[in-house]
């Protein structure tokens, strides 16, 4: 595998706004510099950050870029991603522009249309309506997730789309700019991982965060302190001082330096655990063994 020369980490955000504050994108590049943040006038935007990517993938960067959420939903615990619906996909790809077509009136690249649906929300845990078919306790979980609570981590079913540390919205969403780049930058495991040019990935910035030492219970990286202590276990410098500590800010910047730490163990781009229908259907967390 080409080494990679860029590493992009971007954590997400399923708000149904124009410019999300969740929003947040730190770069890095090879060597021992610390990540910086990217912002463009005005701040982010989904389709912002879509128009960006693309212009990574048409100057061939050699990106690998690791977004903070979850491409697809579990499909190996029943079978299919919807059971029960004729119209369940039968693979990420297809899911994605499932979610495409039904949204596709949706402002702000937003999925409120799909979780309305008559047949999709009866998946979904939403406020003040759970889906008939939303399981009894904490929902249905891909086999990655499972692996990343093997971890000690703390995931959430993607089907829950209420609390604060849900990541369902921030799927879904994603999905729709998962399915305009196609053609554009591969996705892996969905696709394979590609000689040259830019690679998409999902990450979970906890998980940057737990391999750097901050201990369980805590989750958030508000100071500069501890931020640059955690930049150091990944042999990154300190980072430039920001104008204002927040969590998004500062899993990006952490996370940045974490790819570009582990992008070359090749054990992580072949994970046990993932076959080649869970490649296909589910995908995989980059990083989770």
């Amino acid at each position: 595998m080409r080494p990679f020369t860029d590493f992009i980490a971007i954590d997400w955000s399923g708000q149904a706004v124009a410019r999300p504050r969740g929003l947040a994108v730190a770069r890095a590049g090879i060597g021992r510099d610390a990540p910086e943040l990217v912002i463009p006038p005005g701040g982010w935007s989904r389709a912002g950050i879509l128009n960006w990517l693309t212009e990574l993938a048409d100057a061939g960067t050699r990106a690998l870029i690791g977004l903070d959420l979850s491409p697809a939903f579990p499909f190996v615990d029943e079978g299919a991603y919807f059971p029960g619906w004729s119209e369940s996909p039968a693979d990420a790809k297809t899911l994605w522009a499932l979610v495409e077509h039904i949204s596709r009136d949706d402002p702000h690249l937003a999925a409120g249309s799909f979780v309305a649906h008559p047949e999709a929300k009866r998946h979904f845990r939403q406020r003040f309506d759970c889906g008939d078919l939303f399981p009894a306790g904490r929902g249905r979980f891909r086999v990655v997730e499972h692996g990343q609570a093997a971890m000690r981590l703390s995931p959430y079913s993607c089907f829950n789309l209420v609390g604060a540390s849900q990541v369902g919205k921030s799927s879904l969403t994603g999905m729709r700019v998962f399915h305009r780049l196609a053609g554009h930058i591969p996705f892996w495991p969905f696709d394979p991982v590609p000689d040259n040019g830019p690679l998409l990935v999902e990450i979970y910035t906890a998980l940057a965060s737990r391999l750097a030492g901050l201990r369980k219970g805590i989750s958030k990286i508000r100071d500069r302190e501890t931020l640059d202590l955690l930049l150091a276990a990944f042999g990154s410098a300190p980072h430039r001082p920001l104008v204002r500590y927040d969590d998004h800010a500062t899993d990006a910047i952490l996370s940045a330096a974490w790819l570009r730490h582990a992008a070359e163990r090749t054990e992580l781009w072949a994970p046990a655990a993932m076959t080649a229908h869970i490649a296909r259907t589910e995908g995989w967390t980059f990083g989770v063994e």
